[in-house]
């Protein structure tokens, strides 16, 4: 999946009065629009090609909102509208809580407090193959280094990517050691993450390697391979911190 600036998600209204059904139903917007089979307003099919996306989500966000008399927000549901902006990886969230109130928050990705799942290969929603970013460290043991150092390197060499660039080096490093070092490799976390598995000696892999993407898709996208003691997590970026 390609980042595409886009928005996705819906606020839940509750039950509104027939007037007000009609005055949401006759707004103009790009964006959003009232289904009020759904007494929702949700984002519309056609692909707006107008202004920057944020600012014109969240002024007809609001503009919806204020059309809703004081009255009768105690029946707004509420719930998320996500956006991803124009021309960055930003990922932003228009909250709107029950009552009415609403909340813009930026997300901040962070692995500190992220949950660990084992990984499977093939089994995760990663960023397409040929665009992957990767940068960490690595090391293992193996009965021959050199060898497993070549066999390391040849996977980043000729890894056919869209975006040969960035840096990996894996070498013997010290009796029956090796290390493999990622700096803005174009590669696939996945097809390296299997060659590492099949060089290293049981429980001797460590290291980290964050995945992100050449072509700045969101964060939501992004990943962390966690290796301790020979086995292999996957991690997903927190977005909006403890209080989300």
């Amino acid at each position: 999946m390609f980042y595409d600036p886009g928005c996705r998600g819906r606020i839940l209204l509750g039950r509104l009065s027939d007037d007000v059904q009609r005055r949401l139903a006759s707004l103009p917007g790009e964006w959003l629009e009232f289904d009020a089979a759904a007494d929702a307003i949700v984002v519309r099919h056609v692909q707006p090609t107008a202004g920057p996306s944020l600012p014109s989500i969240a002024g007809e966000l609001v503009r919806m909102i204020s059309e809703i008399p004081g009255a009768q927000h105690g029946g707004i549901h509420g719930g998320d509208l996500l956006v991803h902006t124009d021309g960055s990886p930003q990922l932003v969230r228009l909250r709107v809580e029950p009552g009415g109130a609403v909340h813009v928050r930026w997300a901040h990705p962070d692995y500190a407090s992220a949950a660990r799942r084992a990984w499977q290969r093939g089994t995760h929603d990663l960023c397409e193959s040929k665009v992957q970013r990767l940068n960490g460290e690595v090391a293992l043991k193996a009965a021959d280094p050199a060898r497993a150092a070549e066999r390391l390197q040849a996977v980043a060499d000729t890894f056919e990517g869209l975006y040969p660039e960035g840096e990996c080096v894996a070498a013997a490093a010290g009796p029956g050691m090796v290390r493999v070092g990622l700096k803005e490799v174009n590669l696939d976390a996945e097809l390296l993450v299997g060659e590492l598995q099949a060089v290293a000696q049981p429980r001797s892999l460590s290291g980290r390697i964050e995945v992100s993407s050449f072509v700045g898709e969101s964060p939501e996208h992004y990943v962390r391979f966690v290796l301790e003691d020979g086995g292999v997590w996957i991690q997903r970026p927190v977005l909006w911190g403890s209080d989300a």
